[in-house]
């Protein structure tokens, strides 16, 4: 796939500005938090720097950041997607991880060759659900899942059902 057909879904994954007490991200919009914004601009974000992101704001930053360190455009459509929706919500090297325990490659959160040729050895639709098991498990040990649990749940399924759609249309 291409990182301009995934993004769309990233960004209804994400939503608009929130700022929840209880999110230790903060101030965040279309998934891009004050810290991630802090370091993009070079300079300590403000909040209204924050609100005032839009999606082609965060595009540059999403593809530098999350796309391109996971290396999306090396993976089969479906699992770019899944990759790429786990390092925007769970950071690039935890994404990898992921990954890499999905196609039975040495777990070390880089994506080198050895990543690639399992990748690339691996049916799409396994990886796929094993990455949104690996995931669904992962939040499941989080001390915030009471509270954000439900929804990290519902983004996971919407998101594989997405990628099964990548990989079999």
């Amino acid at each position: 796939m291409s990182f301009a057909l995934c993004l769309p879904i990233i960004l209804k994954n994400e939503g608009g500005f929130v700022n929840n007490p209880q999110d230790p991200g903060g101030p965040t919009n279309l998934g891009i938090t004050i810290g991630t914004l802090s370091g993009w601009l070079g300079r300590t974000a403000t909040v209204q720097d924050v609100q005032a992101l839009t999606a082609d704001t965060v595009a540059p930053i999403y593809q530098a950041k999350y796309w391109n360190v996971c290396q999306c455009d090396s993976c089969p459509a479906g699992v770019d997607l899944m990759v790429f929706d786990e390092a925007v919500n769970q950071g690039p090297e935890r994404a990898i991880l992921s990954l890499q325990a999905a196609v039975g490659a040495a777990a070390d959160g880089a994506f080198g060759p050895a990543t690639l040729a399992a990748v690339q050895a691996c049916d799409p639709t396994q990886t796929i659900n094993a990455i949104a098991a690996n995931r669904q498990a992962y939040y499941q040990r989080l001390p915030t899942f009471a509270e954000f649990g439900r929804g990290w749940l519902a983004r996971v399924q919407n998101t594989q059902a997405a990628a099964l759609g990548m990989v079999n249309g």
